[in-house]
């Protein structure tokens, strides 16, 4: 796809008067065309103003002489005669010097464009090392979202890109930190509900238990050592241990029966069961029974010690195998209180309890560790702020560390940039100074050779040249590079027409495009504007006018392509032409096109009170991948019916209709407008009256035609430039198909297919 080159001004964002956030992309040669009123002037103002304007890089308003013609410059300048500033342009004497502010011209060009040169390399280096910033950015982001996300609170003011590699890049100390450790830090210290909480109690020892005379019977079978003949027989028959706990059970013998057998005891049974335990027996069944109470209540200790460690606990800690090993401890210290039970109930008999202390111990070491989990808790929520801090400078060390080579390669990648980049930098320091070192140069030697006299020269040769007569240009008696406008008596005119004043004015500022106000800027390259030059002059004055921007625009070209060039100079770096008016825009834009990649044209359009701006482009004829320019001006009658099919407002339609039933029907069908109302509201009246079969006829359609036709002048005076306007706009079926039933009554049926394209129905 072909493009448009780029050009001083990149870009216009038009918001003044009916504009409203407008978007121009112009090129190097600009062609504006638009009705009166629609905003042209506006577009001139504001790039006179340097508003909303986007100059190419580097460049600015201050480095053109910015020259437009308008009419606030005809009144600026015009609007006395005695007193114009003087236009300093070239002689043709002193060729020597003319070739050496040549040669100094063509230097200057060179370093100008090998500034540019360096600019655009710059420009691409840093674009270059923009992007490398950007796959830093997104390289560091990447290989940093687990531990981002893992420490979230950490970030704050680091969470888009940008920021996030540049606090990176800051980092001085990459450090492999122990994510688990750092975890535990992070999720106390940026804990908003984090407390202290009070540290697991241990169990006690059991050595009150080892020491107990009940602990070594344990072991031990306790039985009595009596020698009475009772003693002697339930000691044959083993039944000591049965006999006590019987007594035990029935101290008391009621009516004196045996409570088993219920046969009488004798008198003194009693006395023959204790005489059957003696002292020592009952000494070990007391130490049992006080071992017993001793180990109940040391192991209920130990339990409600370890259970209540578990209240409020520290929520962090996995208590899993605290609960598993409390339960299976409660389960031991049951059974072995449970054969402890045993043992009372037969002495003799030796029992072993089972081990507590591997369990205990166990309980105890884990203990330890939630204790310092839970010490090292209580630190960090006792200096909550600096840990925060600890805690964010080692994660960012970690995320340091994890970028450690990719950021030894940003950094190396980066300095090969920078250094290309501040290279780039001189020089196109160092060639601005040479390059404003040469235009100083070439100003001092075109001081030598410019004056304001060659102006009134041209001026006055052109004044003769075009017919005006009445009037010349000279200059000032008594002040240097003053100009007065005189008349043939030598008289300073006190009025010309407004012909005459537009006519002299454009000339004066054709020279001041060659020329300067100044001898010292007369070599300074020109942006140029010129609106709506031709109001109130004569065809000669406007043929004048046309030719001379026609060279303008050929200067401006050069900058383009100088294989071709017909005319000399590259002074005017950029150009923007505004009309209304079709015969100038005619004249000024002959040829031009074909010039797709450095010519534009523009429309601006005007609706509801809000301008636009068209740019003229569609797909090529020849070449459909490409597109070419087309010019909005064509052949008036043609152009007319091309409007036609585009509209899409009531008053505007009514109008191009209007234009075009005058022209076909009265100029060349020799209708007036008395006539052709009676052949198509008389004659043909049932063509624009609907009659439903029920219901009243309706004259919508015979009032419009009514209408349309009594726009119709019979003095209209036709069309005698063969140019009109091209809008372009939508469709309005009911006059549309009004307009198309006038033809149908008038026999044109040929005629309007022919113009529209398409069938009659």
């Amino acid at each position: 796809m072909n493009t448009k080159m780029t050009s001083t001004i990149e870009k216009i964002t038009l918001n003044a008067a009916t504009f409203s956030g407008v978007p121009v992309e112009p090129t190097l040669i600009n062609f504006f065309y638009g009705n009166n009123g629609t905003g042209k002037s506006t577009i001139a103002r504001e790039i006179l103003s340097d508003s909303g304007l986007a100059w190419q890089q580097g460049k600015s308003s201050a480095d053109y002489s910015v020259l437009v013609y308008n009419q606030e410059f005809v009144e600026a300048n015009f609007r006395g005669y005695g007193n114009l500033k003087g236009v300093f342009t070239v002689g043709e004497q002193n060729i020597e010097i003319q070739n050496q502010i040549a040669e100094k011209s063509t230097q200057r060009a060179e370093q100008e464009k090998l500034n540019g040169e360096n600019t655009t390399a710059k420009e691409r280096k840093e674009s270059e090392r923009d992007r490398l910033l950007t796959g830093f950015q997104e390289t560091c982001w990447d290989k940093t979202k687990a531990i981002r996300d893992a420490f979230n609170d950490t970030q704050d003011r680091f969470k888009r890109k940008a920021q996030f590699a540049e606090k990176v890049l800051q980092m001085g100390n990459p450090t492999q930190h122990d994510v688990g450790e750092l975890r535990t830090l992070y999720e106390t210290a940026f804990d908003p509900n984090a407390a202290t909480y009070r540290e697991f109690q241990p169990t006690g020892g059991t050595a009150r238990l080892k020491g107990s005379p009940g602990n070594e019977l344990l072991g031990k079978s306790i039985t009595s050592s009596s020698d009475t003949p009772f003693a002697g027989f339930i000691k044959a028959i083993n039944a000591t241990d049965w006999v006590r706990q019987g007594h035990e059970h029935f101290p008391e013998t009621p009516e004196g029966k045996c409570p088993y057998c219920q046969q009488e005891l004798p008198d003194d049974f009693d006395k023959q069961i204790a005489a059957c335990f003696d002292g020592q027996y009952q000494e070990d069944i007391d130490a049992l029974r006080q071992f017993q109470e001793d180990y109940a209540s040391d192991m209920q200790n130990f339990l409600d010690t370890l259970n209540a460690n578990m209240q409020n606990a520290f929520p962090r800690l996995d208590l899993t195998e605290y609960k598993t090993k409390l339960a299976l401890l409660e389960k031991t210290i049951e059974i072995n209180l449970q054969r402890i039970k045993d043992k009372l109930k037969e002495p003799s008999s030796i029992i072993a309890l089972e081990n507590v202390k591997t369990l205990r111990d166990d309980i105890n070491d884990l203990v330890e560790g939630f204790n310092k989990q839970i010490q090292a808790n209580n630190a960090i929520v006792g200096a909550k702020r600096q840990k925060q801090t600890e805690c964010t400078t080692n994660v960012w060390e970690l995320i340091a560390f994890t970028l450690q080579s990719d950021i030894s390669t940003y950094k190396s990648r980066r300095k090969t940039f920078d250094d290309v980049v501040a290279t780039l930098a001189k020089l196109i320091t160092d060639g601005g100074k040479a390059s404003r070192a040469l235009e100083i140069e070439i100003a001092e030697l075109s001081k030598k050779i410019v004056s304001t006299a060659p102006t009134i020269k041209s001026i006055n040769d052109l004044l003769r040249d075009s017919g005006f007569q009445g009037f010349t240009l000279r200059e000032k008696r008594g002040q240097q590079n003053v100009y007065e406008v005189v008349r043939q008596d030598g008289q300073v005119a006190a009025n010309l027409s407004e012909g005459e004043r537009n006519f002299i004015a454009f000339l004066y500022f054709y020279h001041l495009v060659r020329g300067s106000h100044s001898d010292s800027d007369i070599s300074k390259d020109k942006l140029v504007v010129i609106d709506d030059p031709v109001s109130s002059v004569d065809s000669s004055a406007l043929f004048i006018i046309s030719t001379l921007i026609r060279e303008m625009v050929e200067v401006c070209h050069n900058n383009a392509d100088y294989l071709d060039n017909q005319v000399q100079g590259d002074y005017i770096k950029q150009i923007f032409i505004l009309t209304h008016n079709v015969y100038f825009h005619r004249e000024i834009t002959y040829n031009q096109t074909h010039r797709f990649k450095c010519v534009s044209f523009f429309v601006v359009n005007k609706a509801s009170n809000n301008s636009s701006v068209r740019l003229c482009v569609r797909p090529s004829q020849k070449i459909p991948t490409e597109n070419e320019n087309f010019n909005p001006v064509q052949n008036s009658y043609a152009a007319l019916w091309s409007e036609y099919r585009e509209v899409n407002t009531v008053i505007p339609v009514l109008n191009v209709i209007r234009r075009i039933l005058e022209y076909y029907f009265m100029q060349l069908c020799g209708y007036d407008g008395v006539n052709i109302r009676k052949r198509v509201l008389e004659e043909n009246k049932d063509k624009f009256v609907e009659t439903p079969a029920e219901g009243l006829p309706d004259y919508t359609k015979y009032q419009l035609a009514s209408a349309m036709l009594s726009y119709i002048s019979v003095n209209s005076v036709g069309f005698s430039d063969g140019l009109n306007y091209v809008d372009d706009c939508a469709d309005i079926n009911l006059y549309k198909t009004v307009f198309k039933l006038i033809f149908k009554a008038l026999h044109q049926e040929q005629h309007y297919k022919m113009m529209m394209g398409d069938e009659m129905e």
